[in-house]
């Protein structure tokens, strides 16, 4: 799927653009890139936008200190030099906990707000024995391939695979290690009072990364948080099953933002 390039303020993004109507921004996770909503991407009635954000894919390296909040402020930069708020904004694992971030320092900039597969308020913890073998994914393609793989385990299309693992490879190399640190001092749960419209938190029943426990959390320091499970699907429920995660939004979709 072809995307297109867009400088803001001296910087240069890198999005996928389908569809018209009221905007769904899909904000994807560590390792990852717009890639990862290609089948998520025609929506009849919406319009699709995906970014790869700052430190991903094939947009800019991010300036200075890497933290969520830094990643909610450039994305709220995308959204206006778009003009495309108030968007729906559609979160997968870290792009959750910068849609948190966006919701409790822009919540002007957003309509809904679903999260998949996402850490929780406050944050997730790698514990320091893991983060040399973060460092192996950098510079080690299989090492990084089982990785990936863990977190879409009932994906059997390969060629699919193989790109999010070429465009896992891009991410910035201070990106590798940062993201995990600034997962760890994340915290919005007592920053997410401006947020009042209702939200979606999706988990999947396999998922490796993320606990029910989390998911339950997330959804209840939401006003009007729903949680909803899925079975048979692991850390992201958009690349293992499409076809649900779009009937799941859509579902959600006529309530926020009808067409």
């Amino acid at each position: 799927m072809d995307g297109t390039f867009i400088e803001i303020n001296k910087h240069t993004w890198f999005y996928r653009d389908v569809g018209d109507g009221p905007v769904l921004l899909y904000v994807h996770g560590n390792t990852g890139s717009s890639a990862w909503w290609e089948r998520a991407m025609e929506l009849p009635g919406y319009r699709c936008v995906a970014p790869d954000l700052p430190n991903f894919g094939r947009s800019y390296p991010l300036d200075g200190e890497i933290s969520i909040d830094a990643y909610a402020d450039a994305v709220a930069g995308f959204i206006r030099a778009l003009h495309i708020g108030p968007a729906v904004a559609v979160g997968h694992s870290l792009g959750g906990s910068v849609c948190m971030s966006l919701a409790a320092r822009h919540p002007g900039l957003l309509g809904g707000l679903v999260l998949v597969d996402s850490s929780s308020p406050k944050g997730l913890v790698t514990p320091e024995t893991h983060y040399p073998a973060i460092e192996l994914m950098r510079s080690n393609r299989q090492i990084l391939a089982q990785a990936l793989k863990a977190v879409v385990p009932s994906l059997s299309d390969e060629a699919w695979f193989s790109r999010l693992v070429d465009d896992a490879s891009k991410m910035a190399a201070p990106a590798w290690v940062g993201n995990a640190r600034a997962l760890a001092s994340f915290d919005v749960s007592s920053r997410l009072g401006a947020w009042k419209a209702p939200a979606l938190v999706i988990w999947g029943r396999l998922d490796l990364i993320i606990t029910e426990a989390m998911a339950r959390e997330t959804a209840a320091a939401l006003p009007g948080g729903r949680l909803e499970i899925v079975e048979n699907v692991g850390h992201s429920v958009m690349v293992e099953d499409p076809a649900l995660f779009k009937r799941l939004l859509l579902t959600y979709l006529a309530a926020v933002a009808p067409r």
